[in-house]
């Protein structure tokens, strides 16, 4: 099943963290960045960066709402003025297919001017949390049943044979089920020792295909 299917509704955390050699648009005076992002019909904008030049700090996180079949995020940098319109410094359409198979994209874009040039450039940090929910059940007979899911399973000493046609869920941790890892039971051993089942780092989750 694919991490990306079905993002409608659910939320992307983008972080704007700032912007480096922007294209100056002020001849006498340092140039006071903005970034504005939209996504859908939504626009979120960072405060003013007063006097941030051509090198600009936001830190600043925003949320947006999921779209089905929307998977990029415009990003445009203007320069602020009081008496006068803004100046458009650059602007770039940023991917989201990292962000929504893997959870997290941490980059730094090219910003381009209205002619293609060169207009700087501006990083964001994405989190996009459906990337961690798999659906296991997807991956298991309908009639799997779950054997064991302690960490002291009251095994005996020795090993444990694992039948053929059964699947292994390790979990590192009690969070269920972002924190699961399935092994494809052809990379692991049909035996495993007790010891290493009742080690209190793992838990573990037998499920045999009746």
């Amino acid at each position: 099943m694919s991490t990306m299917a079905g993002i409608q509704g659910q939320v992307l955390e983008v972080t704007v963290v700032g912007c480096q050699k922007l294209k100056d648009t002020e001849w006498f005076s340092r140039q006071d960045p903005y970034v504005v992002l939209e996504y859908s019909g939504s626009r979120h904008r960072t405060r003013t960066c007063t006097d941030g030049g051509k090198n600009a700090v936001f830190q600043e996180k925003f949320m947006f709402t999921l779209l089905e079949g929307l998977r990029d995020l415009k990003v445009a940098v203007w320069n602020s003025n009081t008496l006068s319109t803004d100046n458009f410094i650059g602007n770039a359409t940023i991917q989201l297919q990292k962000v929504l198979s893997q959870g997290y994209d941490d980059c730094t874009w090219t910003l381009q001017t209205k002619t293609g040039r060169f207009a700087g450039e501006v990083r964001l940090i994405l989190h996009y949390a459906g990337a961690k929910k798999h659906n296991y059940g997807s991956a298991l007979s309908s009639s799997a049943i779950c054997l064991s899911s302690s960490v002291n399973l009251g095994l005996p000493s020795g090993s444990f044979s694992l039948p053929a046609s059964s699947t292994i869920l390790y979990l590192p941790s009690f969070s269920i089920p972002s924190s699961t890892i399935i092994l494809p039971t052809r990379s692991i051993p049909r035996t495993i020792p007790t010891s290493v089942l009742k080690a209190p780092a793992f838990r573990i989750k037998l499920f045999m295909n009746v």
